[in-house]
């Protein structure tokens, strides 16, 4: 989760966090998806912790070994 800080001057009620009560200065985990929400209100919130990439890095490609012709063939 990402982490934010209320910089208001007043507490607020934040309804997405469970209508939990937000003091001034207070540092609140925020859902990852939510956090560009919060920080593109500069005059209410600063970012802390931003989200954490959770992708998957991609596989890496290899070449499959050829195996070597037996030894016994069978015909």
């Amino acid at each position: 989760m990402a982490r934010v800080r209320f910089i208001g001057a007043e507490p607020v009620t934040v309804p997405e966090l469970g209508s939990r009560t937000v003091q001034p200065d207070e540092i609140v985990e925020v859902p990852d998806a939510r956090f560009d929400g919060y920080v593109c209100q500069p005059s209410a919130w600063e970012g802390i912790e931003e989200p954490q990439d959770e992708t998957p890095a991609p596989l890496k490609k290899t070449t499959a070994v050829k195996a070597a012709p037996s030894s016994k063939e069978v015909r």
